[in-house]
């Protein structure tokens, strides 16, 4: 089933950019983009944290997450970097080009265990410092034709950015519906990229995979009638037996302003860490994501989904000595 978005005002979708934007300069991928400490730089240990493109959640959250940080009494100072996608924020923690990461929580166990997008070439340094907030696989279209997945045959559509956890989300979606790569044409663009070319369009449909509401889809829904594609309880049931990592998400009409709640599935987004990273700097950070959804809620819509009791849930890969030391305090035990 099809469900049509409204179009956003344009003031809403400033409001948008200017929260995701705030405190940072607009750059091209690996470009710094949060605030400086205040306190003296030997009192701090200073993070550098690879979040995601421009248009997406990771981005945005990323810099509210770094600023809070930085700000507060929690001796770090985190400096944000904008990101091209899970692979590729896993590889800057190994090349030593970053120190904790945003990485979606299918990508983390690829790369921990050597599969798929690390297939042969495992990388174990690292360990978790949260999971924030479940990431729903959308699915956009601007062709009132495309009711379902199964209308992605012969369809050009986008999959990811190359080296994005996106592009297995895409491959894993479609199989659900017996359909291959080979059943589309597929091309690799990024969030921004991808709402273009629906925008000119030059593509039928996109995988966009990111927490809902994303600025990438409020920005298209004010130019163009665009539409997320809902998948059916027993194509979603398939999906989580081939692919237990997964989870059965729901899209509440408001998200977007639909007409009706889009059915889809998710993964987690989560911080991850060189194994390098001092324990206080992560239990630093830990703290202040926490305090922050406390005292800093408005900042972003994505703290209300902060819960303990998840972000303490990842079991593929251990969590840091300095995550592990704050949930404790909390009363919950993780994976270590």
């Amino acid at each position: 089933m099809k469900k049509k978005l409204r179009a956003l005002s344009v003031a809403v979708v400033a409001g948008a950019l200017a929260l995701g934007l705030a405190g940072c300069s607009g750059g091209s991928a690996g470009s710094s983009s949060a605030a400086s400490s205040d306190a003296p730089a030997s009192e701090s240990s200073n993070l550098r944290f690879v979040t995601g493109g421009e248009s997406g959640t990771y981005y945005a959250y990323g810099n509210v997450l770094a600023q809070y940080a930085t700000n507060g009494d929690y001796g770090v100072a985190v400096t944000a970097l904008s990101g091209n996608g899970s692979q590729a924020n896993v590889q800057a923690l190994e090349d030593g080009d970053a120190d904790i990461a945003f990485c979606q929580s299918d990508v983390l166990a690829y790369a921990y265990e050597g599969t798929n997008l690390f297939e042969n070439a495992a990388y174990k340094d690292f360990s978790i410092v949260a999971d924030l907030y479940q990431e729903q696989v959308q699915i956009v279209t601007c062709d009132p034709n495309i009711k379902t997945v199964a209308d992605l045959a012969g369809k050009t559509v986008s999959v990811g950015a190359a080296g994005s956890g996106v592009y297995f989300n895409a491959v894993d979606v479609l199989s659900a519906y017996d359909l291959t790569l080979d059943d589309i044409s597929p091309v690799y663009q990024s969030f921004a990229d991808s709402t273009d070319s629906l925008k000119d369009n030059k593509i039928d449909a996109a995988f966009i995979v990111a927490g809902a509401p994303t600025t990438a889809i409020t920005d298209l829904s004010t130019t163009k009638t665009a539409y997320l594609v809902s998948m059916d309880d027993e194509h979603v049931a398939k999906l989580l037996e081939a692919s237990p990592y997964y989870a059965k998400a729901v899209i509440p009409a408001d998200t977007y302003g639909l007409e009706g709640d889009v059915t889809t599935v998710s993964v987690g987004a989560v911080v991850i860490a060189n194994n390098s990273i001092s324990e206080d700097a992560v239990y630093g950070f830990v703290k202040s994501i926490f305090d922050g959804a406390e005292n800093n809620a408005d900042a972003h819509a994505k703290y209300k989904e902060l819960v303990l009791e998840d972000a303490a849930s990842i079991s593929t890969v251990p969590y840091h000595p300095g995550a592990a030391k704050y949930f404790s305090e909390q009363g919950v035990t993780v994976a270590s």
